[in-house]
């Protein structure tokens, strides 16, 4: 990368865009990578969730952060459960989790991947 560039990405353009897909797709849920990939360490995903879609419970792949930027999602581990909204930040636990929408929702997913 040069020095002294930025690439700049306008997340509410982006946030509208994936809930359009995400009211459209069968299973509810859209995701964009938004910056990383699989030779970076650090990954950050946009996801959309329709009201009442979720992600299953799953593993994570490393330390993971969760900002809400739209609408309100449950995070749950075990049997605690975590409720966000527009500008929270939560921090995923080291555990099988899982992500409900309990209204049209967007979040954005930050993954620093384990080596």
């Amino acid at each position: 990368m040069e020095e002294g560039y930025v690439q700049k990405i306008s997340l509410t353009a982006l946030m509208r865009h994936q809930l359009e897909i995400a009211k459209g797709a069968s299973s509810g849920r859209s995701a964009r990578t938004v910056y990383g990939g699989h030779e970076h360490v650090l990954r950050q995903t946009m996801i959309a969730l329709r009201a009442g879609a979720e992600l299953n419970e799953h593993e994570n792949p490393g330390e993971a952060t969760l900002q809400v930027l739209h609408g309100r999602v449950t995070l749950i581990a075990d049997k605690a459960r975590w409720n966000g909204s527009p500008g929270d930040l939560m921090f995923i636990p080291d555990a099988p989790h899982a992500l409900e929408a309990v209204e049209d929702s967007v979040v954005v997913l930050t993954v620093a991947k384990r080596p």
